[in-house]
């Protein structure tokens, strides 16, 4: 009898893994190269640094705003965007913020001045509000908690590649397409990099599909086996109210947990090509490439913490400790700024920490969020962690103008991620 029950488990669980992997294969594989242009639109910007703030004569403190400010647009439109999502459907939302933020991203290549280099990325980031979350979001309508990490993790490692790609196609666009038409490479940068996302959008209309009910590629039984252990999922989840949600002190700890581990995110991500330039590397195509080897490295990374952190069902230490390698990372990165080989290992160890850190700190919130609650605190934990995507890049421009050299900002990101590290303690059960 022992047996009998034995290998129905397990039959029952290879049926549950078959689905699993069928919605996998459907779903991740787009939705991560969804990522990967939304990703590329948001820092190819760091890139274009490179050859536009020669030309338009910015000084370090301007990019760093420009840079920053879209996540003040995205912070205003944030909740809004991922609320209109929950009511109308992830397919038509999700096309349409990928449509508008793609056309904007291509007009950047316009940019003359200083404001208008300010305004355009404001509105960038206002139009780009609500993707990721949504993305975060619709997920949870697809897989039970205890899958999410890989999952959250297998969708984010689009921003591991966005850097392997975008790294190497941003040197040669800058460096091949300089002229042509009359155009500088970073405005053939910013045309080019901005197409994807239009045609992205499209797809999504065509590809996508609300709910499991809505989907026409699974079987009805695969449709009960996926609601079935959603709605068992949903038993363990908060029941609030959105205006509860919102006010709700576990969702505003981790909001200040996310906030610390964006600061070091998008100190990296910014300015990762100007931090390889200060170690002596001149050649735009050189940057590109070595740029590629961080965000490899950190892909793999973010692979395998998320899959240990599922299997072990555990979500304390698989943080800690990749938020105190970005740390120490950090720290090398400044302590070793002149010497060219021990500086990119440095600046690789830091990425891969921080990026790893991510998808396993989404599972925190999905695991007690759900429905409008979840679009809600999902939405609102984004927004509210994204402003260090305003503060850390401006911070990390004003001191490079006021020092000459980036090395204080580094320790500034290395105490952000310490700061993550010990708020996790405090923000996670064993």
């Amino acid at each position: 009898m022992a047996t009998a029950i034995h290998t129905m488990g397990s039959g029952a669980r290879a049926a549950d893994d078959a689905v699993y992997a069928k919605v996998t294969w459907r779903l991740v594989p787009f939705l991560f190269l969804c990522y990967v242009v939304a990703y590329l639109d948001r820092v190819n910007v760091g890139f274009a640094k490179l050859q536009m703030v020669s030309d338009l004569k910015f000084s370090e403190t301007a990019y760093g705003l420009g840079a920053g400010i879209f996540f003040i647009g995205y912070f205003i439109f944030e909740i809004p965007s991922n609320l209109i999502l929950h009511r109308t459907g992830a397919r038509r939302w999700i096309a349409r913020i990928m449509i508008t933020w793609g056309v904007l991203s291509a007009c950047t290549m316009f940019v003359q001045t200083e404001w208008q280099f300010y305004i355009l990325r404001f509105f960038l980031g206002a139009f780009e509000a609500g993707f990721f979350p949504g993305i975060i979001l619709y997920l949870t309508f697809w897989f039970p908690a205890h899958l999410r990490a890989r999952i959250v993790a297998l969708f984010m490692t689009a921003i591991a590649a966005s850097g392997v790609i975008g790294g190497p196609l941003s040197g040669w666009i800058m460096t091949a397409l300089a002229g042509v038409n009359g155009w500088a490479g970073w405005q053939w940068l910013f045309l080019i990099e901005g197409v994807p996302s239009i045609a992205m959008g499209v797809a999504v209309l065509l590809y996508l599909d609300d709910s499991i009910r809505a989907s026409k590629w699974l079987t009805e039984s695969e449709k009960t086996l996926l609601e079935a252990n959603i709605k068992a999922d949903q038993a363990s989840q908060s029941k609030m109210s959105v205006g509860e949600t919102l006010r709700n002190s576990r969702v505003w700890l981790l909001s200040a947990l996310y906030f610390c581990f964006i600061m070091g995110l998008y100190g990296v991500s910014f300015w990762l090509p100007q931090l390889i330039k200060g170690l002596g590397v001149s050649s735009l195509m050189a940057i590109g490439l070595l740029s590629s080897i961080p965000y490899g490295v950190a892909a793999v990374g973010m692979v395998l913490i998320a899959r240990s952190s599922d299997s072990r069902r555990e979500r304390r230490l698989h943080l800690m400790l990749p938020a105190l390698l970005g740390c120490v990372g950090l720290i090398a990165s400044g302590v070793l700024g002149g010497q060219p080989i021990l500086g990119m290992l440095a600046l690789t160890v830091a990425t891969a920490g921080i990026l790893s850190v991510l998808p396993v700190f989404w599972t925190l919130p999905t695991a007690f969020l759900g429905g409008a609650a979840a679009a809600a605190g999902i939405a609102l934990i984004n927004c509210i962690g994204n402003l260090a995507g305003f503060l850390s890049p401006y911070m990390v421009g004003a001191i490079k103008d006021a020092t000459g050299s980036t090395t204080m900002a580094l320790y500034v990101l290395a105490a952000s991620m310490l700061l993550g590290a010990l708020l996790t303690w405090v923000a996670t059960k064993k």
